[in-house]
């Protein structure tokens, strides 16, 4: 049926990652070898007390040099085993510097286009404007503050008053009783005329 869904998602696994792997493998491999070996050299010894125990003791001393050269062989597998311990940990710690380093280099390019956007020019340029519409103002409020005299200032308060009270106030309440109402009279022609009823005869 072909691809359904397109291009083929990319793997996240690096070869990095792949040499970490195996790299622990085989040390898994080794730690299990070494304790195959120390079970060997456990009975090894045993074995070698009961040849002792029935005088036969050139098999036991065979015995007890294939055991010493077993316990060789364990060294220089709990020195492989730490070999390759320090290895994955060496590659791991390069790993997350990799990715600081990695971090670091998208952090400068995006301070590298800011930096394109908004040159120092143009934040001083910025800054120099500002500075300047602030004391434009300031000078204005100056000379606002400075053609009014204080009776100036005392009729505009007078007249903010006013206008807030007119917002605010309420229509008054009429003081005089309001005439009664009485009601009205229908002139008879405009009353409606009974209808007689004439008995048959």
């Amino acid at each position: 049926m072909g691809n359904l869904f397109g291009r083929k998602k990319q793997s996240r696994v690096t070869e990095q990652d792949k040499a970490v792997l195996q790299l622990k493998q085989q040390r898994d491999k080794l730690k299990q070898y070494q304790k195959r070996v120390t079970q060997q050299l456990e009975r090894e010894r045993e074995i070698a007390r009961h040849l002792l125990r029935d005088g036969k003791k050139e098999r036991a001393k065979l015995l007890l040099k294939k055991k010493r050269y077993r316990e060789q062989l364990l060294d220089k597998t709990e020195n492989q085993i730490t070999s390759l311990e320090t290895m994955v940990q060496s590659i791991e710690f390069t790993q997350i510097e990799m990715k600081v380093v990695e971090g670091l280099q998208i952090g400068n390019e995006c301070l590298k286009k800011m930096h394109q956007v908004m040159s120092i020019e143009e934040v001083e340029r910025i800054l120099e404007e500002t500075q300047e519409a602030v004391e434009y103002q300031r000078q204005i409020d100056d000379l606002l503050a400075g053609s009014f005299t204080q009776e100036d200032e005392d009729a505009i308060l007078e007249e903010l008053n006013a206008i807030t009270q007119e917002q605010i106030e309420l229509p008054e309440v009429p003081s005089e009783p309001l005439p009664e109402r009485k009601p009205e009279q229908v002139p008879r022609e405009a009353r409606p005329k009974q209808v007689e009823l004439v008995a048959a005869s």
